[in-house]
């Protein structure tokens, strides 16, 4: 586990579920989604296309802000649109760079137009600590002699 590791990699140790709904869903049902599944971020997607991403930072800053109601508004009219997606041959590290650069905590992995799965902050952070753990665990047996030959 690396920071040049790929995100199709990460994939692998997740659960294969995708959590989406269709851009004509009310905005209430995508926060009880959220809430159901434990998720911060949802995939907006119409017939078999990714459309949109929709958030609880959305949610937050266009509705509850803003005074209006969940239950009065189409997740299409609040969905972050166009979406910003990675490959599964990207990198931890470009993601990270990605998801910083952009200020987003969620990035749709997409493979010829096909959605294979999201990455979310905490899955890349939890990868790196997982990676570092390792690095300190071969450290500890190299200092201490017993480092495999």
């Amino acid at each position: 586990m690396n920071l040049g590791d790929t995100i199709g990699m990460v994939l692998k140790g997740k659960s294969a579920d995708i959590w989406s709904l269709d851009p004509e869903a009310w905005v209430c049902s995508a926060v009880e989604i959220m809430a159901n599944k434990g998720v911060g971020a949802l995939l907006v997607i119409s017939g078999d296309k990714l459309v949109g991403i929709i958030s609880e930072r959305d949610y937050a800053r266009k509705v509850i802000l803003q005074e209006k109601s969940s239950k009065q508004i189409l997740v299409r009219e609040i969905m972050t649109s166009p979406v910003i997606v990675v490959r599964p041959d990207h990198t931890v590290e470009d993601c990270m760079r990605i998801m910083t650069e952009n200020r987003v905590r969620h990035l749709p992995v997409v493979e010829d137009q096909r959605v294979l799965g999201v990455v979310s902050i905490g899955d890349l952070v939890k990868w790196i600590i997982s990676a570092q753990a390792e690095t300190i665990d071969q450290l500890q047996h190299y200092i201490a002699g017993s480092y495999p030959r």
